[in-house]
């Protein structure tokens, strides 16, 4: 007599008998996906580097003062608003000014907290715009104030920082997030895939909207004269930027 039927006929009995049934373990075999192949090309260094506090200028040339230029952090950015390498980065959702404290947290975390095997790049340049300031309680006049810091203008749309290696998004999505939150404006933890995504999900939208009553439409065909009174800001992005 096979296994199978006996045991099946002790089942049987012990129901009739009102006892517990008998429970047989087995040994499965369980199949695990193959982990991803990677094909990486490793940037010449694979930390991110220390940045000057201030830029460093010619003996012979005065370090000039500017004026605030909120220019420089409106509107979309139209050229580093992609992933080098297509795989993880930090992008910006509106304008900012990056001070040198928050490179100086990136670098920290990237060598504290990521993988061994990963490698980071700044994809923003070194603070090199001049913000100035007057002394506590100086009264107004006197001129333009001494350059206290540097900063680095920001806009919306902009890869901050990316970050690759032999790993997958999972791994590096907390650290990636910890210095998206610790930023000074809005900014979101991204893979190639994620922002390929919200750039499709983006078209869709526009494509499938019923609504012909948008504010882009609004704004062109002046409307209620909103002319009068709008901000110029909006009238060049429609209210998607301030």
């Amino acid at each position: 007599m096979s296994l199978t039927k006996l045991f099946s006929r002790l089942n049987l009995s012990m129901k009739i008998n009102n006892l517990p049934s008998l429970v047989v373990q087995t040994a499965g075999l369980k199949v695990y996906p193959l982990p991803p192949k990677f094909d990486i090309e490793y940037p010449e260094r694979r930390k991110l580097r220390i940045y000057e506090k201030v830029p460093q200028y010619p003996p012979t040339l005065r370090a000039f003062k500017m004026q605030k230029r909120l220019r420089y952090m409106r509107g979309e950015e139209q050229t580093h608003n992609f992933l080098l390498h297509k795989q993880f980065g930090v992008v910006a959702q509106m304008g900012g000014r990056l001070k040198h404290g928050h490179f100086e947290m990136m670098r920290f975390v990237v060598a504290r907290k990521l993988p061994e095997t990963c490698f980071a790049i700044y994809r923003v340049d070194p603070p090199w715009q001049p913000i100035s300031k007057k002394a506590q309680g100086m009264g107004m006049g006197g001129g333009k104030g001494a350059i206290d810091h540097y900063v680095t203008p920001i806009k919306a749309g902009r890869v901050i920082m990316e970050v690759g290696g032999p790993v997958e998004y999972k791994e590096v999505k907390t650290q990636l997030e910890e210095i998206a939150h610790k930023l000074p404006f809005k900014a979101i933890a991204v893979s190639y895939e994620s922002m390929q995504a919200m750039a499709e999900k983006e078209k869709r939208m526009e494509a499938e909207n019923q609504n012909p009553w948008t504010l882009k439409y609004i704004i062109q065909n002046n409307l209620g004269g909103c002319a009068n009174w709008i901000s110029p800001v909006d009238r060049k992005w429609f209210g998607k930027h301030r």
